[in-house]
């Protein structure tokens, strides 16, 4: 055991050696606000209008604009390089989510906050998954072997949990220091400072690829790599997953609820990440020979047994033991969806694919939560849980088709900087 923590250890320390410390850094404080206006939107709009109704239907529009150009965004990084694109996406992200909150407050007609949601959701310089494409890059072009990629994405997975146990925490700091509309001022300077940092830190070249000669003409979109049948596959297991963890959320929502309790709500989401995030970390302790389409049905296998302990659940202890065994299955989902996802995609697409994976991991979450939300009324918390099982079965039989290819051959990455000299800051 000794040994494979300090194989894990070992492993850890290449990753950052390829990416800097400072890397990593920014990169969770970039992404840190897209947690807080995720789940921050509910309260903040519901606060303003007095109804949830309008709170749950400009979060939803916010979460959607998000999933509509995600890939868009991740498709320009590939084109153009992340510096230019991450930068003015974090600088036009920052004053979207400045117009959305001054017209919260500004008490707006719903039609005009649903527009600023979208607009809000639409910028967002997708960091978590450009900062997977990058990190991948950077291991690979010192040749690393699929343990240390994995570890890449396990320590990205991690900071996503981390993220959204954080964004709820600061949203409820806000809320009880006065108003939540605080913490969207603070998201929108992180996004503004180290959205930024990101786009200018010296590895954002380490994705961009080398034309074939310096003034080759654009290639047209029917030469493009096509995207292989197992990516496609796997992104409809990311939606599931999605829907998994848009039902569990209405669930836990309504539960805390009924039982009077509702003010424990990010408590128990925060219970839930933390144990999915410590498990993710451990995910690259697990040998090679462990492939990856074979733990993402042992791991979907695993999430449709143990969100059935969410539908019988009546109390508040029997919450956080079920959420928090619920956990340690996620992030080892959402790891593996990501790490196939990177093996199959052609390299010169692969920010474009990780884009594409995220936002339909949030498409699903986001619709899901807003018609389970409705169902949770109408039938109770069990009605939720029901709906992320029955998703979780569905991904599971999805899991079952995905066969790990190996990795896709493509356009070598470009060195971010001569010498080794983008390895931090």
């Amino acid at each position: 055991m000794a040994q494979a923590a300090g194989g894990t250890s070992a492993t850890y320390r290449e990753v950052l050696g390829a990416t800097g410390a400072l890397l990593p850094v920014l990169s969770f404080f970039g992404r840190l606000p897209v947690a807080v206006i995720q789940f921050g939107s509910v309260l903040l709009i519901t606060r303003t209008s007095g109804s949830l109704a309008t709170g749950g239907t400009v979060a939803c529009a916010l979460a959607l604009g998000q999933v509509a150009m995600g890939p868009v965004v991740g498709r320009l990084a590939d084109r153009r390089g992340q510096r230019s694109v991450v930068l003015c996406c974090s600088l036009l992200n920052a004053l979207a989510i400045t117009c959305y909150t001054l017209g919260a407050l500004a008490g707006l007609p719903t039609p005009l906050l649903v527009a600023l949601g979208v607009l809000a959701g639409a910028t967002v310089p997708g960091i978590g998954p450009l900062a997977r494409a990058r990190g991948v890059a950077l291991v690979r072009r010192g040749s690393a072997d699929e343990r240390v990629v994995n570890t890449v994405l396990s320590l990205e997975s991690t900071m996503d949990e981390l993220s959204f146990v954080l964004g709820p925490a600061l949203i409820g700091v806000a809320a009880f220091a006065g108003h939540p509309a605080y913490a969207f001022g603070a998201a929108a300077l992180l996004v503004a400072g180290c959205g930024s940092a990101f786009a200018l830190h010296p590895t954002a070249t380490a994705t961009a690829v080398r034309p074939a000669t310096a003034h080759a003409p654009r290639e047209p979109r029917s030469r493009r790599p096509r995207m292989p049948r197992e990516v496609r596959l796997v992104r409809l297991g990311l939606v599931l997953l999605g829907v998994l963890l848009g039902g569990c959320g209405a669930g836990i929502t309504a539960l805390t609820q009924k039982l009077g309790q509702e003010d424990q709500a990010g408590l128990v989401y925060a219970a839930m990440g933390v144990m999915s995030a410590v498990v993710g970390l451990s995910m690259a302790a697990l040998p090679e020979r462990f492939g990856l389409a074979l733990r993402w049905r042992v791991a979907t296998a695993a999430a449709a047994l143990l969100s059935l302990l969410l539908i019988d659940t009546q109390s508040m202890p029997g919450l956080y033991v079920a959420v928090t065994v619920f956990g340690a299955v996620f992030a080892p989902n959402l790891i593996t969806g990501f790490g196939l996802t990177e093996r199959a995609v052609p390299r010169e697409r692969l920010a474009e694919g990780m884009t594409f994976a995220a936002s339909a991991f949030v498409g699903g979450q986001a619709v899901t939560l807003a018609v389970a939300g409705r169902l949770a009324e109408s039938h109770g918390p069990a009605a939720a849980f029901t709906v992320g099982s029955v998703a979780a079965a569905l991904a599971f039989g999805v899991a079952l088709l995905v066969k790990a290819a190996p990795a896709a051959p493509g356009v070598t990455p470009v060195a971010a900087t001569p010498s080794g000299s983008g390895r931090g800051a």
